[in-house]
């Protein structure tokens, strides 16, 4: 069934369904699932009524068309002084410039054609110390500053944060360029704005012939001029005081591989450090909370010190909760009693309550999965490839398997197991990391763990987990949508992407309104951003789900809408043109800003 909903019908149609159920589900406990150390129980996730005391509606009131190119608008930042939008612009070598001083208060029309703000933009350096620069990753602002990650040609090599100031001036100059670790993939400030973090990955390149470390940099400011150089901390075994084998039986994740594997004639060695991947940052002026995706943990820095820790995250049981883990066409909500969720956040936030810092996480989930270029399949398979793709190249690694072809692939399951009984069902296709699963340590796989937990979760300060918003995702965006749900970011697909992490939460931020503090959580595949009460962690509350996408199959990716919200952004009310709180998102696959007005109810 084709369907179209516009932002009006969608809040229409969630404020309807609202108004008859709640949503809750009970989420269960998250439990551990063979996790060694102290993973507190889940709690249960909160009535998803909407309270009309306490919630708020967003309504889209202005929208900027960059460039549909990979990178464009993939990550934005606010400028409160000049109230100005600063959004990457990767294709062109530029960041864009979108001021908003003069944007209205009422919501648009068209929405999902709309081009109502103009931006400018300048040149990011191109060359720093004579090495090209490749590409832009993230930005962060303070002040009159703007910190620019990008990464050179060969993203094995350092890479390096540029500084510009003058912002306030909306003219950013270019001041210096400090060389930090391989990779930055995510550069924020401490809110009080004395030290920069940055996340550096550090991934391997193609044919994993080079592994570099990952690391966290740490670049001081005094006076708002930023030091000349970084203190990097390596991920290695003296840093964070633990072996990899030790965190290994802590359930960190390790999706390398093994040591003697030979590709591309190369045999490799493999290290904590390398297999270390730091993906996103959030900081409190003492301490900066690092995820490190693809390893199901957070590294917490205490930057009085720069000792450094690492938390496993767990898994997220999927017992008694819905999940549509198979791509029929339909909504296929079902049932699967020893399914796990690996939680693997991309985005993290924080936020304070009775006086204590909680991390908010997207549990996106990923796969690792490198191409190296071959002339054909013959040359494949003499450079020792897993398998060769005509669009991709030889398969250098990969730690993602469909349930189905475990077996085929030489993986051990074992008897009697719960991945055992999915071999052939209805799931059997539904992505599983080889990375976990085998909870007994007997080295047969026994339990099915999924990229991802399809939620957003709220955690203490010790790595444990208070909240996770349970199958609302996919009920929701189930009940708007049909069929539709569960779609792929950048063509109209129905149920696309149910057996690969679902609706993909990727982007998430918190804002304060009133008393209360909301969460705002980017949905990737799907589209959209929703909304919850999080004031009290230990009671969490659904508020509301927006999306700018027309949803009708075979529409033109230019007049489907905003695809693929990378980054969002809360502007409080003291800050915004308008007086009212605004909501910023960055679309990476449309390349558009979407301003949303906050207003209560």
């Amino acid at each position: 069934m084709k369907r179209s909903l516009t932002l009006s019908a969608i809040a229409i149609s969630i404020t309807a369904l609202l108004s008859g159920c709640t949503l809750d589900g009970d989420a269960g406990a998250t439990g551990p699932a063979g996790v060694a150390g102290p993973q507190g129980e889940q709690g249960v996730q909160g009535d998803a009524g909407v309270d009309a005391s306490r919630s708020i509606s967003l309504s889209l009131v202005g929208r900027a068309l960059i460039e549909a190119e990979e990178g464009s608008a993939e990550i934005i930042q606010y400028h409160a002084s000049s109230q100005t939008v600063y959004a990457t612009w990767t294709a062109q070598n530029k960041v864009a410039m979108i001021p908003l001083a003069n944007i209205g208060v009422d919501a648009l029309n068209n929405t999902f054609t709309a081009d109502t703000l103009s931006e400018t933009s300048f040149n990011i350096e191109s060359t720093v110390s004579g090495v090209t620069i490749a590409g832009m990753n993230s930005l962060a602002v303070n002040g009159d500053l703007l910190a620019v990650a990008v990464e050179p040609e060969d993203k094995t090599a350092p890479g390096y944060i540029l500084f510009y100031n003058d912002l306030n001036n909306s003219n950013p100059t270019f001041m210096k360029a400090v060389t930090v670790g391989s990779l930055p993939d995510m550069v924020t400030f401490t809110p009080d704005g004395t030290k920069v973090i940055v996340a550096n990955e550090g991934e391997p390149n193609d044919d994993y012939s080079v592994d570099p470390n990952g690391s966290v940099s740490i670049i001081a400011v005094s006076n708002n001029v930023p030091a000349d150089t970084a203190t990097t901390l390596i991920l290695d075994a003296a840093t964070v005081g633990a072996s990899k084998a030790e965190l290994a039986t802590q359930n960190v994740l390790f999706p390398s591989p093994a040591d003697g594997t030979i590709i591309n004639g190369n045999t490799i060695t493999t290290s904590l450090a390398a297999d270390l991947e730091p993906e996103y940052v959030t900081a409190t002026n003492e301490i900066a909370y690092v995820s490190l995706q693809e390893n199901n943990a957070l590294a917490i820095v205490d930057l009085s010190d720069n000792s450094v820790s690492i938390k496993a995250l767990g898994f997220k049981s999927w017992d008694g909760l819905q999940i549509d883990a198979q791509e029929d066409g339909t909504v296929s909500f079902g049932q699967y009693d020893g399914l796990v969720g690996a939680y693997m956040p991309d985005t993290i936030t924080n936020y304070t309550w009775n006086g204590s810092p909680f991390i908010v996480t997207a549990n996106e989930g990923d796969a690792r999965e490198y191409f190296f270029d071959v002339a054909d399949e013959a040359a494949c398979t003499a450079a020792n490839g897993l398998d060769y793709d005509v669009d991709d190249g030889c398969l250098a690694w990969i730690d993602e398997y469909k349930i189905k072809d475990i077996e085929d692939a030489g993986i051990t399951v074992q008897a009697d197991s719960a991945l055992e009984k999915y071999l052939d069902s209805d799931i059997d296709s539904l992505r599983i990391t080889m990375a976990a699963g085998d909870m007994d340590n007997n080295g047969e796989l026994d339990t099915p763990v999924a990229y991802g937990a399809r939620s957003f979760s709220i955690w203490d300060q010790n790595g444990n987990v208070i909240y996770d918003s349970g199958d609302d995702m996919e009920v929701i965006t189930a009940a708007l949508y049909g069929a539709n749900f569960n779609n792929t970011d950048d063509e109209n697909a129905p149920d696309d992407r149910s057996e690969n992490k679902g609706p993909e939460p990727e982007a998430v931020t918190v804002g304060m309104i009133d008393d209360k503090q909301y969460a705002f959580i980017g949905l990737e595949r799907t589209g959209g951003v929703m909304v919850y009460d999080v004031t009290n962690p230990f009671a969490v509350s659904f508020v509301d789900y927006v999306n700018n996408r027309d949803l009708t199959e075979g529409l033109d990716i230019s007049l489907i809408g905003d695809l693929a919200p990378e980054s969002i952004v809360f502007v409080p009310a003291n800050d915004s043109p308008t007086n009212n709180a605004l909501l910023l998102v960055g679309y990476e696959v449309s390349g558009t800003v979407s301003v949303y007005q906050i207003t209560p109810r």
